[in-house]
């Protein structure tokens, strides 16, 4: 099992320098993770079996497992009741053609696709941010994140740090702006994939989560499990050759699939873990409105990464600051020692009473 996850791991290690926060880390890091598993863990036959099992009469086994693969399987959703003695499976049932519905399952064939294509959508926010930032935080910090430095070149590296942000004074919104575009990116993506797995799944996803929740509060006869309807184990396949004489004969074959055990454990974690990232990445926004339309909220929070500090030195910060200069300030005090974040402060303040008694 280690070997299925043990690519993925890389994606876990820490970063040096934080350019981000939690939430944003939770699309790029978790949920790629999260979803680069579950596809390399529909692919493992060690662990699932073979993905199709079918019996049928005078057709090979692998050449009718290999048929119902490729051309799909299907159910009848009308044909439910107690299994064993009304069906044999939810489902699986004598039918009229062109009378019952059918309901062909196709999407198994495309589930281990359809995630790592998912965990590249939500890598793409993190991979636009990390090329609009080019590293400017991680150049900033200049070392004086590590608490062993000496004095002599601390205090060189905090002049520079000072006149960086004397000089670049009002020109960073750009900078920041372009962040708060990939958080509406990632928002805006996860709401996108609960609708697109949705479409994946013929309507069934937005439900889904709330229904098999909904099961097991039911009482044992009244039950109709959704996971079965959505995720099927056994189905129907029809097979068609020429006979002897050529004509066309019908062999009427049932189906295993294992990998829908798999399948429907998996969509189950991703509908709640969707919403709940959905949910998080909205409050997000709704805080980052907040602090680009508020400057009381952002004196507020500057006064707490930077907690060692005087309130009047951040008052004076504050004041001169714009939302991109705030923004730059707030992640340099996510990444640098809390008293060297002190002294910066410090200095930052003492040069901008300077320039405000010019």
């Amino acid at each position: 099992m280690f070997d299925v996850f043990g690519s993925v791991k890389g994606l876990l290690k820490l970063d040096s320098v934080c350019i981000d926060n939690n939430v944003f880390r939770l699309h790029y890091k978790a949920t790629v993770v999260i979803l680069i598993a579950f596809s390399l863990l529909v692919t493992s036959r060690q662990y699932i079996g073979d993905p199709i099992d079918c019996i049928v009469d005078d057709i090979p086994l692998n050449v009718m497992d290999t048929y119902c693969w490729i051309y799909s399987t299907f159910t009848i959703p009308n044909r439910v009741g107690r299994i064993g003695t009304d069906v044999v499976q939810p489902g699986v049932a004598s039918h009229i053609e062109g009378t019952d519905e059918v309901k062909y399952h196709k999407y198994y064939q495309w589930v281990c696709f359809t995630l790592f294509f998912q965990a590249i959508l939500f890598y793409v926010p993190r991979y636009l941010w990390k090329s609009w930032e080019g590293g400017r935080i991680k150049m900033l910090v200049l070392d004086l994140n590590c608490p062993v430095v000496s004095d002599e070149c601390k205090a060189d590296r905090k002049k520079l740090l000072v006149d960086y942000f004397t000089t670049n004074m009002h020109t960073q919104n750009f900078y920041a702006f372009r962040f708060f575009l990939c958080e509406i990116l990632n928002f805006v993506n996860v709401v996108g994939q609960i609708y697109f797995m949705d479409f994946f799944l013929d309507g069934e996803f937005t439900t889904y989560g709330s229904e098999v929740v909904r099961f097991t509060e039911m009482e044992p006869e009244d039950r109709v499990d959704p996971m079965s309807r959505v995720f099927p184990k056994v189905t129907k396949c029809t097979f068609h050759k020429y006979g002897a004489s050529g004509t066309i004969q019908k062999f009427d074959g049932l189906c295993v699939l294992p990998l829908n055990i798999v399948n429907e454990k998996i969509y189950v974690f991703l509908w709640f873990w969707f919403i709940i990232l959905a949910v998080l990445s909205g409050l997000s926004l709704a805080y980052r409105a907040a602090v680009v339309a508020g400057p009381k909220l952002r004196l507020i929070l500057l006064r707490a990464r930077a907690r060692l500090s005087p309130h009047t030195q951040i008052e004076i910060i504050a004041r001169n600051c714009q939302i991109g200069d705030w923004f730059v300030l707030y992640q340099l005090g996510k990444n640098i020692d809390p008293l060297v974040y002190k002294e910066l402060v410090a200095d930052l303040a003492d040069k901008m009473i300077g320039k405000e008694s010019v």
